[in-house]
């Protein structure tokens, strides 16, 4: 098992500014950081990879389809065209950046709605879609991992039990899923039991508390959760995702309207505890 950290408390864009927290990161024990690839070329990225080379922290990738008109599971040709042209830039940047996992809602565009359920034209959609892109992954070696988020930010796939019947469907072995314990404790009946649901498929695990701020400072039950992915013989990256209000837009995207914790530090140094301890006990 490998800990984590999202740099989205940060950043959208990391850039060599940022490189300190890369630092900081790595003195606090953390194996790895998490990049967003929404912006930049993969010479950006080759850059970053070679300063967290030189760091000592393994990485990973998160990103998404940003707008409507590249949406995967969308009825225009143009939608498909630009949604393969999407991924095919973000596993370009990804493999410039030296990462082998790339997740996120990487199935429909985020915060898009129809307003009906998924129909059974967009999931043939999104199949074809994720077989063509898992074989862009493979050519790279990549594993796409897909994000089941909530009802509020999305539509297509919400559940641990969705995300794993998809991915059967999609039957590839570069697309895989990733539990998440935020989306977990708003969409699932029975959030530990979901962790068993996803076994199959699972790939990558984001620790998020209930409100998005430190874990283990709300009630989302970390100790459950990590007795859970050791039944499920889970032995991959443990990665914290958290939010706060340091940059604007960010913060209303993820709908962040009030300070969550004193300070980014108290997040990653108390998660890291968190996980390292809590992995141990379980």
């Amino acid at each position: 098992m490998k800990i984590g950290f999202n740099l989205l408390l940060w950043t959208a864009h990391v850039e060599p500014q940022h490189w300190p927290v890369l630092k900081d990161l790595k003195r606090c024990g953390y194996d790895g950081v998490e990049i967003p690839i929404f912006e930049g070329t993969p010479e950006h990225y080759a850059e970053l990879g070679r300063e967290l080379d030189r760091l000592g922290l393994d990485r990973t990738v998160i990103a998404l389809f940003p707008a409507t008109e590249m949406n995967p599971i969308g009825a225009e040709p143009a939608q498909q065209e630009a949604a393969r042209a999407h991924m095919r830039w973000i596993l370009d940047c990804s493999a410039a950046l030296g990462a082998r996992v790339v997740g996120g809602p990487l199935h429909s565009t985020l915060g898009h709605f129809s307003g009906a359920a998924p129909s059974a034209e967009e999931r043939e959609r999104a199949i074809a879609f994720h077989r063509e892109a898992g074989e862009m992954a493979r050519e790279r070696g990549i594993t796409l991992v897909l994000e089941a988020v909530n009802r509020f930010e999305c539509y297509f796939v919400n559940t641990m039990h969705d995300l794993n019947d998809y991915l059967a469907a999609v039957a590839h072995p570069n697309v895989a899923g990733m539990y998440d314990t935020f989306h977990a404790n708003i969409e699932e009946k029975d959030p530990i039991a979901a962790v068993a649901a996803i076994a199959p498929h699972l790939a990558h695990v984001h620790v998020s508390e209930n409100d998005r701020g430190t874990p283990g400072k709300g009630h989302v039950d970390f100790a459950s959760t990590f007795k859970a992915l050791k039944q499920a013989d889970y032995d991959g990256w443990i990665t914290i995702e958290a939010f706060g209000r340091s940059m604007p837009l960010l913060a209303a995207a993820t709908r962040i309207w009030r300070d969550l914790f004193p300070s980014n530090a108290e997040v990653y140094s108390d998660g890291f505890t968190l996980i390292r301890d809590g992995w141990r006990s379980a």
